[in-house]
């Protein structure tokens, strides 16, 4: 009896197992074709931004609350949040960071489009 009962536990697991196996495999394909898709909803240039900073360019304009890539509103609201999130007044220092991460991704943003004006510029005179 106890060889039939050990068994049936062995097979049970490698049930269990392969079922893990493959629902881990769907959602890896489904974050993928996630992933793809966001990027290429993004410029090039723009999706390669979001994947280095690890923010993208949505998350940085709600964590500041900008709708448009207005500079000098960015700044007064990053001003603000991070004087806010600081630790010495009671803030959070991950908020902060996350404040400190979408100004690196809106600024980023504004100097690749500040390059594709350049470019855009250059093309138009030629």
């Amino acid at each position: 009896q106890a060889k039939y009962l050990a068994q049936i536990i062995l097979v049970g697991a490698q049930v269990v197992g392969r079922a893990f196996m493959r629902a881990l495999r769907q959602e890896f394909a489904a974050s993928r074709a996630a992933a793809d898709a966001r990027g290429r909803s993004e410029r090039p240039q723009s999706a390669a931004a979001s994947r280095t900073i690890g923010i993208s360019l949505q998350e940085a304009q709600q964590i500041l609350n900008v709708s448009s890539l207005n500079p000098q509103e960015i700044q007064k609201n990053y001003d603000h949040l991070f004087k806010v999130n600081d630790k010495s007044v009671g803030g959070s220092f991950y908020l902060q960071s996350k404040v400190v991460r979408a100004k690196e991704r809106l600024d980023e943003e504004l100097r690749i489009q500040a390059k594709g004006d350049k470019e855009q510029e250059r093309k138009a005179e030629t």
